[in-house]
C-alpha cells in the first residue's frame, strides 16, 4: 500500500478536526468532498469572492448524512477576528483562500497582497495563538520567476514576475519565519498548474482549462496568448488532495519548507487544446473540427514549467495518481454531465 492509501485507513479510524479556509474554491471543495469522505470534521471559512456556495452544495449532496461533519463560517480572512474563530478547536489547517491569477495582480496588485499576504498573516497568528502546531499552505509555482531551469526544483527560484508571485514568495517567508520563531510546521505546497471539477469556467480570470471547455461548448474561440509553445505541468486536482493530506499527517522532520506538487510533464498549449477538444468530441462530436484563435502573450506569464517531485515523493510519500490524460478524461467528464443537466 502507498503512503497515502496507510493514511486514509488511519484517517477513519482517527479523525481528526480540520480547518479549510477557501472551502468553497474548487481545490477547497475537493479537499472538503475527501475529508467528509473520510469521516473526518471540518470547518470551512469563504468570503465567497471567488469561492461559490454551489461548490459545497455539490460536496454536500453526495452523502447528505455527511452535512453533520461540516460547518462554514462565512467571513473574510483580511479580519483578524475572523481567523480567530476558523481556527478554534481544529487540529490542523489547509489554507487554500487566496486571491488568484497572475492578470488580476497585474491588475489590482493592492487586493493581491491584502488577500493573499495580509490574511495568510491573519491565519498565521491565530494558528499560533490557538496552539495549532501543524499548517499546510497553497503556494504557486509562479515563484519561480525567470529562473529558467528545468525541473523546477525547490532550493532554486528567480525573480519574481508578477505582485501573485511575489504575494506567495512573502507568504513562504512569513511561515519559515513563524516555524523558526514560535515552533510551529508550516508546510508550503507549490502548486503547478492545478485543474479539475468545480473549477470555475467563468469570469475574465478564469483558468484556462474550464475557460476552454465552457468556450467549446458554447461554440466560442478558445484563445491562446503566444504561439502555443508555452508549457506547463498541468496537475489534476486529486493529487493535490493527496499532497494536502500527505503534508498534513506526516512526521515532524519533513512538516517544514516547501514541496512543488506536480506530475514532472509538460503540457504545451497546443497539445492542451488538442487533448480538451477530443476527449469533448466523444460527447458532443460537433467540437471535433476547432481550432484555437492567437493573441499576443500576456504580461507576467512565465514560457514554461515543470515540477520536480523527488523532494516531496521522498518526504512525504507523495504519487500522483492522475496524470495530465487521465485528470482530463476525468474533468471533461465532469463538466460535459454538468453541460447535459
Amino acid at each position: 500500500m502507498t503512503r497515502y492509501e496507510n493514511l486514509s485507513a488511519e484517517l477513519v479510524n482517527q479523525p481528526r478536526r480540520w480547518l479549510i479556509t477557501g472551502v468553497a474554491g474548487f481545490i477547497g471543495s475537493a479537499l472538503l468532498e475527501r475529508l467528509l469522505d473520510l469521516g473526518q470534521v471540518v470547518v470551512g471559512v469563504d468570503n465567497f469572492l471567488t469561492g461559490h456556495r454551489r461548490n459545497l452544495e455539490d460536496v454536500l449532496a453526495i452523502n447528505p448524512d455527511q452535512k453533520l461533519q461540516f460547518r462554514l463560517i462565512e467571513g473574510d480572512l483580511r479580519d483578524p477576528e475572523v481567523a480567530e474563530r476558523a481556527c478554534a478547536d481544529v487540529d490542523v489547517i489547509l489554507h487554500q483562500a487566496a486571491l488568484g491569477s497572475v492578470p488580476r495582480s497585474m491588475k489590482d496588485p493592492i487586493s493581491s497582497h491584502q488577500h493573499n499576504v495580509d490574511a495568510f498573516l491573519n491565519v498565521l497568528a491565530a494558528a499560533r495563538g490557538a496552539g495549532i502546531k501543524r499548517l499546510v499552505y497553497a503556494s504557486s509555482s509562479s515563484v519561480y520567476g525567470d529562473h529558467a531551469a528545468l525541473p523546477k526544483v525547490e532550493d532554486r527560484i528567480g525573480k519574481p514576475l508578477s505582485p501573485y508571485a511575489a504575494t506567495k514568495r512573502t507568504d513562504e517567508i512569513y511561515a519559515q519565519v513563524f516555524q523558526d520563531c514560535y515552533q510551529m510546521e508550516c508546510v508550503g505546497l507549490r502548486y503547478f498548474n492545478v485543474f479539475g471539477r468545480r473549477q470555475d469556467p467563468d469570469g475574465p480570470y478564469a483558468a484556462v482549462i474550464p475557460r476552454w471547455i465552457s468556450a467549446m461548448l458554447d461554440g466560442k474561440p478558445c484563445v491562446i496568448f503566444g504561439d502555443g509553445s508555452s508549457s506547463r505541468d498541468f496537475c489534476y486536482v486529486d493529487n493535490i488532495v493527496q499532497a494536502n493530506l500527505l503534508a498534513a499527517t506526516g512526521p515532524a522532520e519533513a512538516a517544514q519548507g516547501v514541496y512543488n506538487v506536480g506530475c514532472n510533464g509538460r503540457t504545451d498549449l497546443r497539445e492542451l487544446f488538442t487533448l480538451i477538444r477530443d476527449n469533448l468530441a466523444k460527447t458532443f462530436p460537433h467540437v471535433a473540427e476547432l481550432e484555437p484563435a492567437f493573441e499576443a502573450p500576456r504580461a507576467g506569464d512565465i514560457p514554461h514549467s515543470q515540477a520536480s517531485i523527488e523532494k516531496i515523493k521522498g518526504a512525504l510519500g507523495y504519487h500522483y495518481t492522475h496524470a495530465v490524460t487521465q485528470g482530463m478524461a476525468e474533468t471533461v467528464a465532469w463538466f460535459a454531465g454538468r453541460h447535459q443537466r
